[in-house]
């Protein structure tokens, strides 16, 4: 139950974490606003002086050469008004605001996103300041347009993590059903052999009562095959035992056993198994057995003639043990030597793709090694190479 809780955890942190990310986008951008904001004012402030500076000259041509030539510089809309509120100059307006009533509309929300500033100059006679109007402004373009962005940007990322997370379920939910389908498809395909086996042993007892004694053996190891499946799927998903197995010797058990059966499938199959007997290594005996045996399926399979050859060999390096199984089957091509490890990916009419997944789990996940295909010519056949350490550590 511990992998739900994970799910549920990791959801809850990708939710959290998207709800930083916006945060942060939607924070950053408020600051970027804050900060043109404040530019806007010190240029305003700026523009106020120098307005006050040219209002006491008794020539107008110097207000207006303020207005025309260095306010209409601005990026953003800018009103010059009386004490009582009335427009006496304007640049950078939107090209809807046309009549008094337009202008004082807008002055309006200007004045909402940004406080005016007052209009004083010194009367050099008196000493006293006076003040003559104001100087309003609002946000320009680029403001306006990266506010909208930050929220335009906040649904994309809402709407891209949404449609996410409906593939990733739709996804997971078809693996899932995958999954089940195959795992009861590639259960009823391990117990189909022996059953099949004993089904046949009954009717050939029917036949010759008197040669029990000569047919006991086999049903035998039929049976033990099958406590053998019985344990290899109540080993799957727990921690399993490792101790030291003679590798030769457990794969010679496979070959054995499947060179038996190899005539009902209609195919002669020569299994060669070249590892030295006595070569020891720390593994999960039924589980490893497990995933060999699927990987020299897959490869008789893959025999498309009615004679083929399927080869086991070992190299040891460095502590390492790298088992390499080659058959002479159709091969694989470039593109699929990862895609065959994959659940449900199958080239067969009638497969369910779960074998070599499996056995990549039971080789990677739990004995720390790895399954790669080492080498694949299409027509020539494929090779297999199984590496992990000897005494079952993860390097």
């Amino acid at each position: 139950m511990k992998q739900y809780r994970h799910t549920g955890n990791i959801k809850a942190g990708l939710f959290v974490l998207g709800i930083i990310l916006v945060s942060s986008l939607l924070l950053y951008t408020q600051s970027l606003v804050h900060r043109l904001r404040e530019d806007n004012h010190q240029i305003v402030t700026l523009y106020a002086e120098i307005i006050a500076n040219t209002v006491s000259d008794p020539d107008d041509n110097d207000l207006d050469f303020v207005f025309e030539n260095i306010i209409q510089k601005v990026q953003f809309p800018i009103i010059q008004t009386s004490l009582d509120g009335k427009s006496q100059a304007w640049r950078n307006l939107p090209s809807n605001i046309i009549s008094k009533e337009d202008r004082a509309y807008f002055l309006a929300i200007m004045d909402k996103q940004a406080e005016p500033i007052s209009l004083t100059f010194v009367d050099h006679q008196t000493g006293k300041e006076i003040q003559f109007g104001y100087l309003h402004y609002g946000d320009s373009d680029l403001i306006r347009e990266l506010q909208w962005l930050a929220y335009f940007e906040i649904i994309a990322v809402a709407l891209f993590v949404f449609l996410g997370f409906i593939g990733f379920s739709f996804i997971r939910n078809s693996e899932k059903r995958h999954i089940w389908v195959g795992m009861a498809r590639e259960t009823a395909h391990q117990l189909g052999t022996p059953v099949s086996a004993l089904m046949g042993w009954l009717d050939w007892l029917k036949m010759h009562p008197e040669k029990t004694e000569d047919i006991i053996p086999e049903i035998e190891l039929d049976l033990k095959r099958l406590q053998q499946i019985s344990r290899r799927f109540s080993k799957m998903g727990s921690d399993p035992k490792m101790e030291k197995i003679d590798l030769s010797q457990n794969i010679s058990r496979v070959l054995d056993y499947l060179t038996k059966r190899l005539p009902s499938l209609g195919k002669t199959v020569d299994l060669k198994n070249q590892i030295p007997v006595g070569t020891e290594i720390v593994a999960n005996r039924s589980l490893l057995t497990w995933a060999i045996e699927n990987i020299i399926r897959n490869s008789i399979d893959a025999i498309e003639g009615e004679k083929g050859m399927i080869m086991l060999t070992l190299i040891k390096e460095n502590q390492q043990v790298f088992i390499r199984i080659k058959d002479n089957g159709c091969g694989i091509p470039k593109k699929d030597w990862k895609n065959i490890f994959r659940p449900g990916f199958t080239s067969k009419k009638t497969g369910w793709g779960l074998g070599l997944s499996l056995s990549q789990r039971i080789i990677e996940d739990m004995h720390g090694g790895r399954l790669k295909v080492l080498d694949s010519v299409i027509g020539e056949g494929a090779t297999f190479e199984i590496r992990f350490s000897e005494n079952g550590d993860d390097e």
